[in-house]
């Protein structure tokens, strides 16, 4: 910090932009500040907790992954519009975008809907971006975009549209021979996308082989769908490079896509099925090569703010055998995608409850800023009768799980009004705004490495004999 003054001046707009949603919240929307407690009690939300032993053996608190259930009690105990930055904390691999332990904005409003959640970000937003950026052109409502859509255009549940490139789906067009050439699926389903590399088709040939030499390329030449096809449109080449396509295919997919000499077109198959998680291997290829290009000045980069809202998420998603995702625990193979606190969205989703949980969709809505969540929201669930049922009939937890929620639970019974809320990572806005590309660059005292370290102070340390024996601890090989 003391040698760099880009630093100093990062920490300084952070603190800046801290000050300013607080004040703008408060003054132009009511809300008030209520600080939640640091040291709350372990319950699967859907990430892995940090422990925190007591002296009483067997005992723990956990740190708050979020202030989410304490905000919704809050909701039933008559504040009407709670705000607070917020120190939150998840025992995750630490990623550009992830630490351990991160702010965020965190906000909830009684009597009010997803709408109204929505309406207040983008207020807040536009006015932060004007103060302190001094942009004034961002639109009146952002943009929205439903899960299905951004996954089927742009394979990434946010996704920077800045980049164009749009995905379509194509296997109708092709030729079966060409089709069984992609991967070992037999009735796939076929994506194609162009990327504008350069408008001579030599010097985009020399680009995509010298990317699928590199490491970068690994993860989509192993993908167990198959590889991508990749094909330089080149007007010199018979069928302008597209050979395999045949020829009624190949003017079609011209026609479609518009093709010029040097443009990349790409084909990747993948089983038939709804989207699920965020993000599909076409997608991250999209994504890779875009960086690449721009990495080789063949691509201008990006500029300019781009919001985006995402909706009608699936309520629930097929659980994850990785153990960085818990989720919640349950025995149904399914988890809540995002917790189990969020409303179904409308009263057929809630029928499919009863039907179909996979097709239900859900009220929750992310912000996405230029391929950056910045943060996601929903309606919650005001009824005992729905959240219990969900917990105990949906997810099938354990009565102990269950158990884990009972202060929620009973909260609920008391009765509690419909409320909504968003939390927005605080570390990632004040990154994408000052256009940096790791939270760690606006961070006073970041973590580093696979293990969350912080280098300048030494942590974590290796407990000793006497603190183990204090809280009742012994390590296990």
């Amino acid at each position: 910090i003391r040698h760099d003054k880009t630093i100093r001046d990062a920490l300084r707009f952070r603190s800046k932009a801290a000050r300013f949603i607080r004040d703008h919240l408060a003054d132009q929307h009511g809300f008030e500040e209520f600080e939640t407690p640091m040291l709350f009690k372990s319950t699967p939300e859907g990430a892995r907790e940090f422990l925190v032993p007591t002296r009483d053996p067997g005992m723990a608190y956990a740190l708050p992954q979020s202030p989410q259930q304490y905000k919704q009690i809050l909701m039933a105990s008559g504040i009407p519009r709670y705000m607070q930055i917020a120190r939150c904390f998840r025992d995750e691999d630490l990623r550009a975008d992830r630490q351990p332990e991160f702010t965020q904005v965190d906000l909830e409003m009684a009597f009010a809907s997803g709408e109204d959640v929505m309406r207040t970000i983008e207020d807040t937003v536009k006015a932060l971006w004007e103060a302190l950026l001094d942009v004034k052109n961002l639109p009146t409502a952002f943009p929205r975009m439903t899960y299905e859509d951004a996954m089927s255009k742009y394979g990434s549940d946010k996704p920077d549209i800045r980049l164009g490139s749009e995905i379509r789906r194509i296997e109708y067009m092709l030729p079966q021979d060409l089709i069984m050439k992609l991967g070992p699926h037999t009735d796939p389903y076929v994506d194609v996308m162009k990327i504008p590399i350069s408008e001579d088709a030599g010097e985009t040939r020399k680009f995509i082989t010298e990317f699928m030499d590199s490491p970068e390329a690994q993860p989509f030449i192993q993908n167990p769908d198959g590889q991508p096809g990749i094909f330089p449109f080149d007007t010199r080449r018979p069928l302008q490079g597209l050979q395999p396509f045949g020829f009624e295919a190949a003017e079609q997919v011209e026609e479609m896509l518009d093709l010029e000499d040097g443009d990349l077109v790409i084909l990747q198959a993948r089983p038939r099925g709804p989207f699920t998680g965020g993000s599909t291997p076409l997608g991250n290829l999209r994504l890779a090569l875009h960086r690449a290009a721009v990495k080789q000045n063949l691509l201008p980069k990006p500029t300019g703010f781009e919001f985006l809202w995402i909706t009608d998420f699936p309520l629930f998603t097929p659980s994850s055998d990785s153990d960085a995702e818990p989720g919640q625990g349950g025995t149904a193979g399914l988890s809540s995608t995002h917790h189990p606190f969020t409303a179904p969205k409308t009263p057929a989703d809630v029928d499919c409850l009863l039907t179909d949980p996979r097709a239900a969709k859900a009220d929750h809505y992310d912000l996405v800023l230029n391929g950056v969540e910045l943060g996601g929201g929903s309606r919650r669930i005001h009824s005992a009768a729905m959240q219990e049922y969900i917990m105990r009939n949906i997810l099938q937890m354990s009565p102990a799980r269950i158990e884990d929620f009972a202060h929620l639970l009973e909260v609920l019974r008391a009765g509690c009004p419909p409320h909504a809320g968003i939390a927005l990572g605080f570390d990632r806005l004040v990154a994408v705004m000052l256009g940096r590309e790791s939270v760690r660059d606006v961070i006073a005292f970041p973590k580093s490495g696979r293990k969350g370290e912080d280098l300048l102070v030494g942590s974590p340390t290796q407990m000793t004999g006497d603190q183990l024996r204090t809280y009742h601890l012994r390590l296990e090989e």
